[in-house]
């Protein structure tokens, strides 16, 4: 069959940089503080009952509140609630809950809250959007690590490109910036020891923790059109590998990386050349962004587009973060502007990018990957770009 193009009718997100899409964008403007990066304020009664919030993980709520802001933005659907995938993406789920039902089984006579398994269900965020809005097609919730939310938006992209579904409401969600994990990842030498972000910078010493979420909407692009929606970008492509190598570090050579971006060019029907800007995975740590470095300067050469990685602002999301940096990639095309590299005042000489974006930047959006690498290999590129 002929493949159906995919547009995006509607982005929410809440994120340590702000909540709401224009909360993140100009938190991606600021200076951020130290570690970790949490939601500031976080209450979820503002937007959820108090009776249903105390029934859900941060993360799930993190989701609802998201996607009540995508679909605001989107209108309603007029697809057949049953033709509606929705893929919720995480990394660990609900940490919090998990937390509270070990404190509670471990008491001497433990009182267990029968919500707590519900709540740290990774697929837990996906059924929530599912049930409140009725939709009937797949639910889903991919566990890729830190590739989990650029997954969900090409496994959207793929259901209705190949005539799956008709629309898909895909992102990601993560509130596990909590002390036990934080420990995990500072014995696995990966989190910063001076709490700050500096993405390709030749002092930079690791990832800062962050949390939050983002949903798209996603629809094909001619029932967008028959409904009156008014598309802000499109999916272009996507393409997801897998190292093969190692548990957390990176190949060497940034085989399976390099695989996903040539890939995704290839799904998006584009050349190298074509890319006008890379939201770049960017973690901050010693490998991960050598590796990208050298593998965007393989694949593109001398004619290498702008970069930019928005962990230095947002922190690293875990799960959240490939669809929290879509939603900023889809901003900065309705916006015309670039979001700057927050945290790198020296680039590392060893890394060949010749174009990161150090200061917000007017921009005539065209074609843009954004790539997002996670622990176990998993390596996802997503292109997007302007509706044409």
């Amino acid at each position: 069959m002929e493949r159906r193009r995919v547009v995006v009718t509607g982005v929410g997100a809440v994120s340590a940089a702000g909540v709401g899409v224009d909360g993140l964008w100009s938190g991606l403007q600021r200076s951020p503080g130290p570690a970790p990066r949490l939601v500031d304020g976080w209450d979820p009664e503002t937007w959820i009952p108090r009776r249903e919030a105390r029934r859900l993980d941060k993360f799930t709520q993190f989701a609802l509140v998201a996607a009540e802001e995508a679909f605001a933005q989107s209108g309603e659907l007029t697809a057949d609630p049953n033709r509606v995938t929705v893929q919720v993406a995480t990394g660990i789920g609900g940490f919090e809950s998990l937390e509270k039902l070990i404190d509670a089984s471990a008491a001497d006579e433990p009182r267990v809250s029968p919500f707590l398994v519900p709540m740290m269900m990774a697929n837990a965020a996906a059924a929530a959007i599912s049930i409140k809005y009725g939709f009937g097609g797949a639910a889903g919730a991919p566990v890729v690590a830190c590739a989990a939310g650029s997954q969900s938006i090409l496994d959207g992209l793929r259901q209705i490109r190949w005539g799956h579904a008709d629309a898909a409401v895909v992102g990601g969600a993560e509130a596990a910036a909590r002390r036990p994990s934080r420990e995990g990842f500072k014995s696995a030498r990966a989190l910063s020891p001076s709490g700050y972000a500096r993405p390709f910078d030749a002092t930079r010493d690791g990832f800062v923790m962050g949390e939050g979420g983002a949903i798209l909407i996603l629809e094909e692009a001619e029932t967008a059109k028959a409904r009156g929606a008014a598309p802000i970008a499109e999916v272009l492509g996507g393409a997801s590998t897998s190292d093969a190598h190692h548990v957390t570090a990176p190949h060497p050579d940034g085989d399976g990386a390099e695989r996903a971006i040539r890939l995704a060019l290839e799904d998006a029907g584009l050349e190298p050349a074509d890319i006008s800007y890379i939201n770049a995975h960017g973690t901050g740590t010693e490998l991960n962004d050598k590796t990208e470095g050298a593998v965007i300067g393989r694949v593109f050469g001398d004619d290498q587009p702008a970069v930019s990685s928005i962990k230095g602002t947002t922190g690293h999301g875990l799960g959240a973060s490939g669809s929290i940096e879509a939603a900023a990639v889809v901003e900065a095309i309705r916006r015309g502007e670039l979001p700057p590299n927050a945290g790198m005042t020296e680039q590392d000489p060893e890394i060949p990018l010749a174009d990161i974006v150090t200061e917000p930047r007017p921009w005539s959006p065209g074609p843009t990957l954004s790539n997002s690498f996670g622990f176990g290999g998993h390596n996802t590129v997503i292109a997007l770009g302007p509706v044409t």
